[in-house]
C-alpha cells in the first residue's frame, strides 16, 4: 500500500492541516502519517489560538514514521517558523525524502497569519530547492515572488520567478481572482499550462489549500506523473466542495469522502 506523509499544523476544526491531509489520502486509498508542527484552536469562523511544537519533535516524528512505515511522498503545509524550516529541510535531506509537494500555508481563511516573517526567507533558500511541487495561492505567490498578482499574466510572471529558486513545478492558484472560471497556472521546468473549471458560488471552502496539495501528494503516491497529479487533485477537489456538508457558522469544510456517497 502506498504511504503519504503529511508535515502540517493541526486544525480542531478537522477542516484543514493534518486532519484534511489525512481524510485526503484515505480518499485515494494511500496509508497517511502525520508530523505535526502546530497547534490550532480553530473552528470555521477563525483562528483563536496557535502554538508552534518544538522543532526538535518535529523532526522526532518524521523519522518515527518514515524509518517505519516508509514515505512515497510528502505534504507540507503549516510550518509555523523558520526553525522548523530547517528541521524539515535537514530532514528531507537525511531521509532522500521524494515527491515533496509544499503548499505555502501563510494566512488562514479568515486572514489569521500562520507563519512567522523569518520563515518565508527559509521558505525560499532552504526549501524551495527541494521540492518537487509547490502550490501558492495569489497571495502566496506575491510574497514569494515578490510582485503584485493581479492578473493571469501576473500569475505566469509569479510562477516563473518562484521555479527560478528550486522547485520542478509551481502551480499558482487563481481563486482569489475574478471571473466565472477559476484557473490555475503551472509553470515548470519544460513549459507552461494551465488547469481549468467552473467557479463553485460557496462560502464552504475551508481547507482547500490543504486538500489540493495533499491529493496532489496521494497521487504522485501512487505512482502517477506531475501533471497528472495536478490534474486529479484539481478534480478530486472540486467534488470535495460542490459536495461540502454545509456545517458550522462560517467558511465550513469540503466533503473528502465524496467519491464514497
Amino acid at each position: 500500500m502506498a504511504t503519504a506523509l503529511t508535515i502540517a499544523g493541526s486544525d480542531s476544526g478537522g477542516g484543514a492541516g493534518i486532519q484534511a491531509d489525512l481524510k485526503t489520502f484515505a480518499a485515494h486509498r494511500v496509508y497517511g502519517t502525520s508530523a505535526i508542527t502546530a497547534i490550532t484552536a480553530q473552528n470555521t469562523c477563525g483562528v483563536r489560538s496557535w502554538q508552534a511544537l518544538s522543532p526538535d519533535l518535529v523532526r522526532a516524528q518524521i523519522d518515527a514514521v518514515v524509518e517505519d512505515l516508509g514515505c512515497d511522498a510528502v505534504k507540507i503545509g503549516m510550518l509555523a517558523n523558520a526553525d522548523i524550516v530547517a528541521a524539515v529541510a535537514a530532514a528531507i535531506r537525511s531521509l532522500k525524502l521524494a515527491n515533496l509537494v509544499l503548499d505555502p500555508v501563510m494566512v488562514a481563511k479568515g486572514g489569521d497569519r500562520l507563519l512567522h516573517e523569518e520563515a518565508v526567507v527559509a521558505i525560499r533558500t532552504s526549501l524551495l530547492p527541494l521540492v518537487d511541487i509547490v502550490t501558492p495561492n495569489v497571495p502566496e505567490a506575491e510574497v514569494l515572488a515578490g510582485i503584485p498578482v493581479r492578473t493571469r499574466q501576473d500569475m505566469y510572471e509569479a510562477g516563473e520567478r518562484i521555479v527560478g529558486m528550486g522547485p520542478g513545478v509551481v502551480l499558482v492558484k487563481g481563486g482569489h481572482l475574478d471571473g466565472p472560471e477559476s484557473v490555475d497556472v503551472a509553470v515548470t521546468t519544460l513549459g507552461t499550462f494551465e488547469l481549468r473549471g467552473r467557479r463553485i458560488d460557496t462560502v464552504h471552502t475551508h481547507g482547500t489549500g490543504c486538500t489540493l496539495s495533499s491529493a496532489i501528494a496521494a497521487n504522485l503516491a501512487l505512482g502517477r506523473s506531475a501533471r497528472e497529479a495536478l490534474s486529479r487533485a484539481r478534480e478530486y477537489l472540486e467534488g470535495a466542495i460542490a459536495h461540502a456538508p454545509g456545517i458550522g457558522g462560517g467558511r465550513g469544510p469540503l466533503n473528502h469522502f465524496w467519491r464514497l456517497y
